[in-house]
């Protein structure tokens, strides 16, 4: 996957998973199973880079 739009970002910060999920089967026109994988990448390299930036749930 490329580039990921912003709201991707803002959602998997606000623990808005399916929104995050939706917006990247969207763009790429992938399948579940696809975006699924983009998102744990993403949200792995988030949690790793920004961690002050995650709300609590």
């Amino acid at each position: 996957m490329d580039q990921l739009p912003a709201s991707v970002d803002h959602d998997i910060l606000a623990h808005r998973s399916i929104a995050a999920i939706a917006t990247i089967r969207e763009t790429f026109g992938c399948t579940i199973h696809q975006a699924l994988d983009a998102y744990a990448q993403r949200y792995e390299e988030l949690r790793r880079d920004r961690p002050g930036d995650f709300r609590p749930s």
